[in-house]
């Protein structure tokens, strides 16, 4: 049986799009720019790293760093991601949204600026403090996934919730152009200023001195758009549905929600206690009744979100080596170094504007048309297929006449992957969890995703080394080569398709409905087994 929903989060439930939607939209948006811009502009700088730091001048070709440095590079971030999401999912729950959401941002500023001021110039004691500084990176960006989705669910309105979360999750796309840009801009400044022979022609002029300034600027310029947004997000109240039914503070809910909406509201502290105080608004996470009402939820939003990111983090990290091995990107020998950072910013910003960013936005406009469960579920589907059209004829993509078309499809893969499953897998779980239990459960799903993400950063690493031992990136072993590792993302995406029939549809819901958070006691059972079904149209 259903009770009457508090009066203050009716309000926000039917509330129509107002100022401060958006200016929530582009708060917690502002978050996930930077979060993108730090997690992948290490890619553009990776081949310049192996260059400044572990070139061999007797070598014929620019040195690359060795398989253990560059995994380390590449995956650090994400393990502090992985922990940052845990860490302050549960904060989150527990001291609030709002508490947590400055420490944070702090976190990323300083860590963006002091990755680029990595101490030495040696090759040891450079990695080290870059490793380091982009572990506690990662920590930061961890904590903004679970509170930027958390509060603008908790803020937004039932009928366009899920376009508001994709918002705030589409500036990913922006971070990851913005990043690409960056590179552009800092890379032809330096190449036009400090002019340099490719490496073929002289192999001590190739690297520019100045070369070491290039990397650091893009890494730290990562700082500047958190830091910008510090103030406003001091500013906002905390999120009515944790002040009223986690802190249990009707008067405050209403107080804050009657200055947001501009209306008066009743702080109703009477049925605030008697909702709080039923047996289904008190479980935790490791009880029977969790793993009975949403066990099943649980599994499906961390399982498609860990298959995901392995295919997305592989590509999005290692564009530049798939680049490269069809030759969309010159040898490393025919280019200096500051040349060969502008070629790979090049081609990931015309990749993240024609087919990264407009996924995104394909999400905000049709998510609460269409739905999550049948945008992840498509976009799925189409990563599957145009993985297996990239792979299966590997051959005929790699000659010459061809490569346009191989770019064309590979962007077609992160175009569906953004208008699908990348955006549903966050925007789902700051749905459908009880507010005591929402941000903990949005780390836990995200956190699955960031260790699909190591996975599909570092096993891409070596699986794509070519099966010709004469071929292989210096240091490494040979790997089942590029064709066969798209063949494993393409089986990877499939099995994502299969786990998506566990997650509900949460299109035009209120939240409390969803969680059953405004259930009779004696409804809990059979509220239980109806939000198991997918999906509901």
């Amino acid at each position: 049986m259903v009770k009457e929903q508090l009066g203050v989060l009716n309000a926000l439930d039917v509330a129509k799009t107002q100022l401060y939607h958006f200016t929530a939209i582009v708060i917690a948006g502002m978050g996930f720019f930077t979060d993108a811009y730090d997690l992948f502009c290490i890619s553009l700088v990776t081949k310049l790293l192996g260059r400044i730091y572990y070139t061999d001048l007797n070598q014929p070709k620019p040195g690359t760093l060795p398989p253990n440095v560059a995994a380390a590079v590449n995956a650090v971030a994400l393990c502090g991601t992985l922990a940052g999401q845990l860490f302050f999912g549960w904060l989150g729950d527990k001291l609030g949204r709002k508490k947590v959401y400055g420490i944070t941002l702090v976190l990323m500023v300083l860590c963006s600026i002091a990755s680029g001021l990595s101490f030495s110039d040696h090759p040891k004691g450079v990695i080290t403090t870059l490793c380091f500084f982009r572990f506690w990176l990662g920590f930061g960006i961890g904590g903004d996934y679970p509170l930027s989705a958390t509060i603008m669910s908790e803020y937004a309105n039932k009928k366009t919730r899920g376009a508001f979360i994709a918002a705030v999750f589409a500036m990913q796309g922006f971070g990851i152009l913005g990043g690409g840009i960056v590179a552009l801009i800092v890379s032809t400044a330096f190449d036009h200023s400090f002019k340099a022979p490719a490496y073929s022609v002289d192999r001590a002029a190739s690297l520019a001195p100045q070369a070491d300034y290039v990397w650091r600027i893009i890494l730290m310029v990562g700082a500047l758009p958190a830091a910008l947004t510090y103030y406003w997000r001091m500013k906002m109240p905390e999120t009515a549905r944790y002040t009223a039914l986690v802190a249990k503070n009707a008067k405050q809910a209403a107080q804050d929600m009657s200055k947001v909406l501009q209306v008066d509201l009743e702080a109703e502290e009477e049925k605030l206690e008697k909702i709080t105080q039923e047996k289904s608004n008190t479980f935790g996470l490791f009880t029977k009744q969790f793993a009975r009402r949403h066990g099943l939820h649980l599994l499906g939003t961390t399982s498609t979100w860990f298959l995901l990111d392995i295919a997305f983090y592989s590509q999005n990290l290692f564009q530049k080596d798939i680049f490269s091995a069809i030759g969309w990107i010159p040898k490393a020998e025919s280019m200096n170094a500051i040349n060969e950072v502008y070629r790979i910013a090049r081609a990931q910003t015309l990749i993240a504007m024609c087919s990264t960013v407009p996924g995104y936005w394909f999400t905000v406009f049709f998510i609460d048309y269409l739905g999550r469960f049948a945008i992840q579920l498509m976009g799925f589907f189409f990563m599957t297929v145009f993985m297996f059209a990239l792979a299966i004829p590997y051959h005929h993509w790699t000659l010459k006449p061809n490569r346009i078309a191989f770019v064309v499809m590979y962007s077609f893969t992160f175009f569906f992957a953004n208008f699908g499953p990348n955006a549903t897998t966050f925007v789902v779980p700051a749905e459908i969890f009880p507010a005591r239990l929402r941000s903990t459960c949005h780390g836990i799903s995200a956190a699955a995703g960031k260790a699909g993400a190591i996975i599909g950063a570092l096993g891409f690493l070596y699986a794509a080394q070519s099966k010709d031992p004469t071929k292989t990136d210096a240091g490494y072993p040979t790997g089942i080569g590029v064709k066969n590792s798209l063949i494993m993302l393409g089986v990877i995406n499939f099995f994502g398709m299969l786990f998506t029939l566990l997650v509900p549809e949460s299109k035009g819901k209120s939240l409390e409905e969803l969680t059953g958070e405004n259930e009779e006691e004696e409804g809990t059972e059979q509220q239980a087994t109806s939000a198991r079904t997918v999906p509901v149209w």
